[in-house]
């Protein structure tokens, strides 16, 4: 009998669900008006300029996905981190039981 991940561990799915939700609200509001085309978002060329130093103007769509692709683990890494800060800033409140 086949199980998933999610039915075995309840408290895990949650966890990972709310991880998620925070990481694609960041992506979400970071392409603000260039959902479709991120390479074209002026805050995530400013983020990539600041982090290895390409020009903003030198950056066009493959530029865009090869720094996403070599910098995947850090950007993961990097995208787990604000879920985490959503989560410090927002705390939720407690249920009483």
């Amino acid at each position: 009998m086949h199980r998933d991940w999610h039915s075995a561990d309840p408290k895990r799915a949650s966890i990972l669900n709310v991880r998620m939700r925070n990481m694609f609200r960041f992506l979400w509001n970071a392409t603000r008006g260039h959902h479709l085309t991120p390479w074209r978002s002026p805050y995530l060329l400013w983020r990539i300029e600041t982090y290895c130093g390409v020009k903003m103007t030198q950056i066009g769509f493959l530029e865009f996905w090869e720094f996403a692709w070599r910098e995947r683990t850090n950007l993961w890494r990097f995208l787990k981190w604000t879920g985490e800060m959503e989560r410090y800033a927002h705390p939720r409140a407690k249920t009483l039981k």
